[in-house]
């Protein structure tokens, strides 16, 4: 594998993770270049969206769970004590599965998190929702109707929203859990084409089960099965030249 030239954003050394005594990541070592997108794919199962909310300790939020090994952001690991949670989860903001936006006006979904966290108000709150919303394609849809309620928006836009929301919060990354598997094709490829124009300002971590959806999107791919990571790489390469065989398998379809 070559090694991009880019500096790592994050990098996690030895990670095991367990539910119970059940252990569902078995070692993992991966780095995640900055301003790059890294898509995970694998068989459902396999941890992509757990490893993925290990990426801001959303898995604290499950009883019984336990974490080894490293996950360093900028050479800090996000799991040492000392470490504020809050802050992890502010720097890597989050997306998920199916839209969940609050039942509040589309302006107040945005400006929740920067209100709450002290970020800005008055005119400088208006100018972070608007630049949020327009970094989400969002604003020309909504620029009118911003005291409207958030759950009248389809189900793209919706999503969109959440993506706005998370933007408001300034992160430095991005994580998508399958971001798409609730939408229909138009608003896929609405959000895919956000994809690529975000990882100019941000770093973007996605699951996706849809192995296209991975080739469009990303730079770096890691593929993940029965809790391992087997290979990562240059998302061409993994496609077309994968170095192993059961990587092979998946891509050609014939398991998974």
């Amino acid at each position: 594998m070559v090694e991009s030239i880019m500096p790592p954003i994050i990098e996690v050394e030895g990670l095991n993770f367990y539910y119970g005594d059940f252990r569902a990541l078995h070692d993992i070592h991966l780095k995640v270049v900055r301003n790059e997108v890294t898509a995970l794919i694998g068989p459902s199962g396999c941890g992509k969206s757990t490893f993925l909310r290990l990426l801001n300790r959303m898995n604290e939020l499950i009883p019984g769970t336990r974490v080894e090994g490293k996950v360093l952001l900028d050479g800090v690991d996000l799991y040492d004590p000392e470490v504020d949670v809050v802050e992890v989860r502010r720097r890597v903001g989050m997306v998920f599965q199916k839209p969940n936006p609050f039942p509040k006006s589309i302006y107040n979904n945005v400006a929740y998190g920067p209100r709450l966290h002290g970020m800005a108000g008055g005119s400088e709150l208006d100018k972070m929702v608007e630049d949020s919303l327009k970094a989400s394609a969002l604003w020309d849809e909504v620029k009118d109707i911003l005291d409207q309620s958030a759950l009248g928006l389809s189900g793209g836009q919706q999503q969109r929203l959440c993506l706005a929301r998370a933007i408001a919060m300034k992160p430095e990354i991005l994580l998508m859990d399958e971001p798409t598997s609730a939408l229909d094709p138009i608003a896929t490829s609405r959000i895919e084409e956000l994809v690529k124009e975000l990882k100019k300002d941000y770093t973007v971590v996605i699951v996706t089960h849809n192995m296209q959806q991975a080739a469009r999107v990303s730079d770096t791919t890691a593929f993940f099965y029965v809790g391992r990571l087997v290979e990562v790489g240059n998302t061409e390469m993994i496609f077309t030249r994968p170095s192993e065989e059961q990587t092979e398998q998946y891509i050609t379809g014939r398991f998974g």
